[in-house]
């Protein structure tokens, strides 16, 4: 049986649907990361399953429980919100011990999670300080810190990491997931961010516009995108999509290689990035004759002036096949 299982979810605001009749089931300490652009239902399913919105249909499985309709302190779970939420007078311990406190757990257990959590995520010389004292990862760490000591056994966050800058995002993405795997915790992650979500989940479940496009390990949507929307999703830069006869050919650009007898294109661009040198250009000559803002990324820095003419090839192997009408992969390809 699966830890949560979350059926035939929907969600419906004045006749307009945010979530659609969206299914998925998570394993007792898996990392699963709800992830998809703005606006697609992933903040939504999430406060369905914390029981801050109710659903206007489905159900939601906690073990053997149905939790659909039970009010958010009766499920069992934490959540660590994108704002921290933390009580800006409270000191850091009693951030922490707050729920703990509300359920009237003992005070000897209290004292014994909060040294845990502490010791956990590094926080100890900051017990008696105030949020306004902290910087924004260890006010992250404290809201941690407070789910760590919850011992719920589900634990949801929302965009946790999106206020902090790119540095401190990198090394909590880290913290995050090396904790997770040490407690053992079953986590169910928003983001707007493929990256986050490639790098830390065990599984994705990519979600547009109030439905699931694809589910699966992170491997499995870098090799095997089902649609033309998950395609352009993941990876960076962004799989090329070339329209050809009926059918959509996509190539990402690691897999372009410069070749003198591949397809003839002139440059738009050329993007020094340190590592790697992403060029833009559209193909003169060929059977795709007429692809505009094809990109490929080279290893390495490389002089090309706009306008210039270079050959592009890339192996058939790593070619995607996508219905142009649907979108969707061609079976067997």
């Amino acid at each position: 049986m699966s830890f949560l299982k979350v059926s035939n979810l929907t969600k419906e605001y004045a006749n307009h649907c945010v979530v659609n009749d969206i299914s998925f089931s998570i394993e007792q300490g898996e990392f699963i990361s709800l992830l998809g652009p703005s606006g697609c239902g992933k903040s939504t399913t999430l406060n369905m399953i914390a029981g801050l919105e109710s659903p206007s249909g489905g159900e939601i499985h906690l073990g053997t429980n149905n939790i659909t309709h039970l009010p958010p302190g009766k499920r069992g779970l934490s959540m660590v919100f994108q704002s921290y939420a933390l009580f800006p007078h409270l000191t850091v311990k009693e951030n922490i011990l707050f729920g703990l406190k509300a359920r009237r757990v003992d005070k000897q257990e209290q004292i014994k999670r909060l040294k845990h959590a502490i010791e956990l995520v590094g926080l100890g010389e900051h017990i008696h300080k105030k949020p306004s004292q902290l910087s924004g990862g260890q006010c992250q760490r404290v809201a941690l810190a407070r789910s760590i000591a919850s011992q719920a056994p589900l634990c949801l966050m929302d965009e946790p990491l999106s206020n902090l800058d790119t540095k401190l995002r990198n090394e909590m993405r880290n913290e995050l997931r090396q904790l997770q795997k040490s407690l053992g915790l079953t986590l169910v992650y928003v983001t707007h961010d493929q990256i986050e979500a490639m790098s830390m989940a065990d599984k994705i479940i990519l979600l547009n516009q109030g439905q699931v496009e694809q589910q699966g390990t992170p491997e499995s949507f870098y090799q095997q995108p089902e649609s033309t929307f998950v395609a352009r999703f993941i990876g960076h830069p962004p799989m090329n999509l070339i329209p050809h006869g009926e059918h959509v050919i996509g190539i990402r650009p690691e897999h372009i290689e410069l070749n003198s007898a591949g397809h003839a294109a002139t440059i738009n661009s050329c993007d020094y990035q340190g590592a790697t040198t992403v060029i833009n250009a559209d193909i003169v000559s060929g059977p795709y004759q007429g692809a505009k803002d094809i990109q490929l990324s080279l290893m390495g820095k490389h002089h090309l002036s706009t306008g210039a003419l270079l050959n592009i090839l890339w192996p058939e192997q790593e070619q995607h096949l996508f219905s142009k009408t649907t979108g969707k992969r061609l079976a067997g390809v």
